[in-house]
């Protein structure tokens, strides 16, 4: 009796915690959308690999069922998903009001939990200075002629080989430009090889969470471990170092450091630098191979950039010398492509935010604490706004002036967390694309695939022959 009785609360306590995860309380009407299994809620469907050059379906199914704004349940926590404009640019404009940067505590593990994303008010208002301080206007023109120096010796490099798988390539070309510019390393002189960690962290970022041996994620947390211990030397022996001058953004860091009552500490710095070490090259060298496959299979776009990037060339009193920042801004056709680009790349998968309030929008509730997903993808291939979405186009940004992040273009981010290396990208983009398009020509040997994980492109096995434009290679049959 006593064990019939027992049994019985039990099944009722279990059927009223799936209830409950189901149907979470709120004082309004949250969004339509299912909360899926308990524990899991429906991470394994968001975490599916895709090949969809779309909406990712796990997106794109609820939209159709649910509409623009919907609830569900990722790694253990309520979410709601916005592939509404309005409210996206409501959820920009009240950072720090409304809303605050958030992500999963398996972002945290992954790239730290003082990273710049996870950081707020003062503190990350302080740190985006210092990026700023790096990758600001001012610097970059100065990086100008050492960005087109190392594009040039690289496709010089890539000319002399049968060929290059581009994704493989650009990172590594970008991680050496980059690692130079903030710690001075050089991987020709290290007896430790810093990019193939980020490479093994890679691998697992977009990876069901589960920190078991043998899982990509595993892979990736022992990426950043063994990533962090090469960063944390280098930093303790910088510190030990007697510079006069500054040369690269680890002598900034440790002035900062160094100076009496700053709110910088070591763990931070080193979270930064590894924030930064990643974004720069990762995401740009995934734009840039995505931005020669679109050529390579769009002819009349290439065309019109050549003869930008030659007119530029003609009208120089010198035809030797460098890219000036006024050539760099006179790129009209080029910021176009790049936007376009970008668009359909759609890199980010997804924003996150956290509600710092109850706010009703839309008729819709969306309770304190709940955590918000902004949807790029969605945004970007929305028929409403992109006519014929999914072509590439680079004429439909003609006329159009972007400052920033709009309702309906959010590739770099939006609100105050605009990503502070935009415009470093861009120049990077450009600077490539002049001198490939002016000097080489190639052509694809072996065209890859795009592997998407929740919005996310992996443009992987994309080989190209790459040739100067004088340059006669036996052609293969």
């Amino acid at each position: 009796m006593w064990a019939l009785c027992l049994g019985a609360l039990v099944i009722i306590g279990i059927t009223h915690w799936v209830y409950r995860w189901r149907n979470p309380s709120c004082n309004g009407k949250l969004p339509p959308g299912s909360m899926g299994f308990p524990l899991l809620g429906e991470s394994l469907q968001f975490f599916s690999p895709n090949t969809t050059s779309g909406i990712p379906p796990f997106i794109k199914q609820r939209m159709k069922r649910y509409g623009p704004i919907f609830k569900t349940n990722l790694v253990g926590r309520p979410v709601v998903v916005s592939t509404d404009p309005d409210l996206n640019h409501f959820i920009f404009q009240q950072e720090g009001k409304v809303f605050q940067s958030w992500y999963p505590d398996t972002f945290t593990e992954i790239f730290g939990k003082q990273n710049v994303g996870s950081l707020h008010g003062f503190m990350y208002k302080y740190l985006k200075n210092m990026v700023l301080n790096l990758f600001g206007h001012e610097s970059l023109k100065k990086m100008l002629p050492e960005l087109e120096q190392t594009t040039c010796r690289t496709l010089e490099q890539w000319s002399c080989e049968d060929s290059v798988e581009l994704k493989e390539a650009t990172a590594r070309m970008i991680f050496d430009l980059t690692a130079k510019k903030l710690i001075s390393y050089d991987s020709t002189k290290s007896s430790e090889n810093l990019r193939d960690n980020f490479v093994a962290f890679i691998q697992g970022l977009i990876s069901f969470p589960l920190d078991i041996q043998g899982t990509a994620y595993h892979k990736c947390l022992q990426g950043r471990k063994r990533a962090m211990k090469m960063l944390k030397n280098m930093l303790q022996e910088r510190r030990r170092m007697q510079r006069k001058q500054q040369t690269d953004f680890f002598d900034y860091i440790v002035e900062e450091l160094k100076k009496e009552g700053t709110i910088l500490t070591e763990a931070i710095a080193l979270d930064l630098m590894f924030v930064l070490l990643f974004a720069s090259f990762e995401t740009t060298s995934l734009a840039l191979t995505y931005a020669i496959k679109l050529l390579s299979d769009n002819p009349l776009v290439l065309k019109r950039l050549q003869e930008e990037h030659e007119a530029i060339l003609k009208q120089r009193e010198d035809p030797n010398s460098g890219i000036t920042w006024k050539e760099y801004k006179s790129m009209t056709f080029t910021f176009q492509f790049i936007n376009e680009t970008v668009r359909l790349a759609n890199i980010v998968p997804g924003i996150f935010r956290k509600a710092l309030r109850e706010i009703n929008f839309k008729g819709y509730t969306i309770p304190a604490g709940w955590a918000v997903m902004v949807c790029p993808p969605a945004v970007h291939l929305n028929p409403d706004k992109y006519q014929d979405p999914l072509a590439f186009n680079p004429w439909r940004w003609e006329g159009v002036e972007l400052q920033g992040a709009s309702k309906h273009f959010m590739a770099f981010g939006g609100g105050m967390r605009f990503c502070v290396g935009t415009d470093f990208t861009k120049v990077q983009m450009a600077m490539f694309i002049h001198s490939l398009v002016t000097k080489y020509r190639w052509r694809p040997i072996k065209g890859g695939n795009i592997l998407r994980t929740p919005g996310l492109q992996f443009p992987n096995g994309f080989h190209v022959q790459i040739m100067k434009k004088d340059q006669r290679k036996q052609q293969e049959p």
